[in-house]
């Protein structure tokens, strides 16, 4: 682990973390981090050899660590359940949640553009398997951990939310010069992670007069080899003048999950590089 964190309030020594999403861009990111400040690790996700490869990769950098992993479908309340059980038979218990796992569709990495249709045209079937996802896919997570968090009656929940979940996406940087037909970020994802925020705040108050704290972190606009035209239109729109980088938010995480936020919950940690404050 990093000694910086020792004895310190962002101090996650021998702190247990569920990680879901956590082969994603975020979730990596995540668990690296909660690895780093002392924490033993359960990670989930839909791809074993993923799990399998970043479980070896942090073993070889943390060798303290614990790190457990389990193939984790959220849309599944048994394999919600399951993954929450694996805590605690391993570990007696979860410290803190971070809730990864979602559908973004990039469109500008070469996407089925049928996400990216008008409004009027947006398919349903794809809308409901996003909600499927990103918002019951939370609900039966937050379910099945809640019923371990409340035996010791503490813990952290951290739910991941978007700029785009606090006001609507600017469809003009999805325009892309050499089409001939405007694509759009679809609606669907800015009800999904304002939905998510909802949640947060509902759970939050839940669970009021216990130690068990509920907060969203919002990130945006994470560069992830994108091309340079959309990543110019983005960055023209923040503040910083450019996209994030994924490590950015290693210290947002830590800060949620530790006592260094033990007076924060209902809230909504936003690092956006200025995008909302526009």
């Amino acid at each position: 682990m990093n000694q910086a964190y020792k004895g310190t309030p962002f101090d996650l020594t021998d702190r247990v973390v569920l990680i879901s999403g956590a082969t994603g861009l975020l979730g990596k990111e995540f668990a690296l981090a909660a690895a780093s400040a002392g924490a033993h690790l359960v990670l989930g996700d839909l791809k074993r050899d993923s799990l399998e490869s970043l479980k070896s990769e942090i073993d070889s950098i943390y060798p303290s660590i614990r790190t457990c992993i389990q193939v984790l479908d959220v849309t599944n309340a048994n394999s919600c359940q399951s993954i929450a059980d694996l805590c605690e038979s391993q570990f007696h218990r979860i410290d803190a949640v971070i809730h990864s796992a979602a559908i973004d569709p990039k469109f500008e990495q070469g996407s089925d553009t049928t996400l990216f249709s008008k409004f009027t045209e947006f398919p349903k079937e794809l809308w409901q398997s996003s909600l499927d996802v990103n918002l019951t896919g939370a609900f039966l997570f937050a379910q099945a951990t809640c019923k371990v968090m409340e035996k010791s009656g503490k813990g952290s929940i951290i739910f991941l939310g978007s700029n785009y979940g606090l006001v609507g996406p600017d469809q003009r940087i999805y325009k892309k010069a050499d089409q001939a037909h405007q694509t759009y970020k679809p609606a669907v994802y800015s009800v999904c992670k304002a939905g998510l925020l909802g949640l947060t705040k509902f759970l939050a108050a839940y669970y009021m007069n216990t130690s068990i704290r509920v907060n969203m972190l919002t990130p945006s606009g994470i560069w992830n080899q994108h091309d340079h035209e959309f990543t110019t239109n983005y960055s023209s729109r923040t503040i910083l003048g450019r996209m994030s980088e994924k490590n950015e938010y290693r210290g947002a995480v830590i800060f949620l999950a530790s006592d260094a936020s033990s007076y924060m919950t209902g809230a909504n940690l936003i690092i956006d590089g200025g995008w909302t404050a526009l």
